[in-house]
This record gives structure tokens, sequence and C-alpha cells, in this order.
């Protein structure tokens, strides 16, 4: 992000996709949102390490 700040880039969101790192407008990522099942090992893993998700 920082490096995609001093090359002049603005209203981006920058996504590692390894081994690439991309900028992706962010008029292109508003307004979708992408679900997470509440049993995915990602989750249950933040809980146990008390990590709060609002719910």
């Amino acid at each position: 992000a920082v490096r995609a700040l001093a090359e002049g880039e603005s209203g981006i969101m920058v996504a590692l996709d390894p081994p690439t790192v991309n900028y992706v407008p962010l008029a292109e990522v508003a307004g979708r949102m992408k679900q997470v099942p509440l049993d995915c090992d990602t989750i249950l893993t933040g809980r146990d390490l008390g990590i709060s998700f609002g719910d």
C-alpha cells in the first residue's frame, strides 16, 4: 500500500494474489460483499484467539 502511494496511486485497494500484488480500483469493489461462512476455519480460529467479529 505504501508503494502504491509512492507511485502516485490513490482510490485503490491493494490485493495480494501470490506472488503478485495487484491494485484494484475502489469503483470495481464498492458495493460488493464477500461473505465468509461462520463455521470456516479462519473464523473459528479467530474466535479461539479471542477476536470479536461483531456478531
